[in-house]
């Protein structure tokens, strides 16, 4: 499937999801609750995600002591700052979608789909060689040629 169809259809469609809805529960609890309870779940969202985030972070640490691999405990970090943005972002859709991202059952569901593919692209990374980008590499090489150690002098320019 083709990417770019379905991008396009989500940038066009949710926006006009989230208007809908908006129009929908102003209208059965009023303007001022739909306002407050929008700004509610970003605030919520935030401090769901801080928490939440720092222990995957403390997950992700212990991993690197143990000398694994902290593939899970990242990606569960990226499905938080996934989930923590669609809250933020105003809106009813969104803010379900976020819920759904930071509760814990459906993220084990989702990240159970999504490591398997992530440890193929791991691999094959993994094996690539470096690019130097921006000139040669910083700090002290192991080189096989000879040290001349001198003396230079700077010749002023004329």
């Amino acid at each position: 499937m083709r990417p770019f169809p379905l991008l396009a259809a989500a940038l066009i469609g949710v926006p006009l999801l989230e208007i809908y809805l908006f129009i929908k529960v102003g209208g059965v609890i009023g303007a001022f609750p739909t306002i407050v309870l929008t700004v509610l779940t970003a605030v919520f969202g935030a401090m769901l995600v801080r928490a939440q985030g720092t222990a995957a972070l403390r997950r992700a640490q212990a991993s690197l002591r143990r000398d694994e691999m902290p593939a899970r405990e990242l990606l569960e970090a990226a499905a938080l700052l996934v989930g923590g943005v669609l809250l933020v972002i105003p809106g009813f859709f969104t803010d379900a979608i976020g819920f759904l991202i930071l509760w814990p059952a459906s993220r084990a569901f989702l990240l159970s789909r999504l490591l398997p593919r992530m440890r193929i692209v791991a691999v094959h990374n993994v094996n690539r060689p470096a690019k130097r980008v921006n000139g040669p590499a910083r700090g002290p090489t192991a080189g096989t040629g000879r040290v001349i150690e001198g003396e230079s002098r700077r010749k002023p320019e004329n």
